[in-house]
């Protein structure tokens, strides 16, 4: 089970580490070597690799017991609403113009007022992994899903921290305006104006995952649980 659990941590540590260095201090020497096609061509293969040695080390490694337990169905009731929540900002997070991504239109969107999911967090793809992270390591607090879920909640939440300086340096003023017009931590208050289409998508996408459990897994999750 150690070596296992070794070799689980070594693959996550490859994911996020390639995936920091490849976004920001390899990143400007790849591109000039390769070209932005291959920089993306190289990006994507090693995000693959890594990311399938990941899934291959978990499903390898044993569940083992839970580390903490007992508050029976109200640890689902939590985990089930962070991971709705988080379907809805990723929704959100593509439906409306995001600066934060990768697009030639970045410093107009910056320049204009945040709409959607952007009024919630300029950052709702990053917060929306965050967020499953967090449910799964409520819900199923093993060996494996902590070392597996931590290792996404650096990635979105760090990744989100250096995304916002290298926009700063990027972007300058334009960046800055947008920060100071958005906010990093989630205004729960504000998500009555994410809007129809990002709660509706991702409440359906959250009912297909959560669903996917079942054959998958053997466990209920989400409303299935209940029904």
């Amino acid at each position: 089970m150690e070596a296992a659990l070794i070799s689980l941590a070594a693959a996550n540590i490859a994911f996020v580490g390639t995936h920091f260095a490849l976004s920001h201090p390899l990143r400007a020497p790849v591109i000039r070597f390769l070209g932005p096609g291959g920089f993306q061509l190289v990006y994507n293969l090693i995000a693959a690799i890594t990311l399938a040695w990941v899934y291959f080390a978990f499903v390898a490694a044993p569940a083992g017991a839970p580390l903490w337990g007992g508050f029976g169905n109200a640890v689902w009731i939590v985990a089930s609403a962070l991971t709705m929540l988080g379907s809805v900002l990723f929704v959100g997070s593509v439906v409306c113009p995001n600066p934060a991504l990768p697009t030639p239109m970045a410093a107009k969107q910056a320049a204009g007022n945040p709409q959607g999911a952007l009024r919630v967090t300029r950052h709702p793809m990053m917060w929306g992994f965050a967020l499953w992270a967090c449910a799964h390591i409520v819900a199923a607090p093993t060996p494996r899903t902590l070392i597996t879920m931590g290792a996404v909640l650096f990635l979105a939440l760090v990744g989100a921290k250096m995304q916002d300086a290298k926009k700063r340096a990027a972007m300058g003023n334009a960046w800055k305006g947008w920060e100071s017009r958005t906010s990093f931590v989630p205004r729960l208050s504000q998500s009555g104006a994410i809007g129809i289409v990002p709660w509706v998508g991702g409440v359906l996408i959250w009912l297909a995952i959560t669903y996917a459990h079942i054959p998958a897994g053997g466990m209920a999750a989400g409303v299935w649980r209940w029904l």
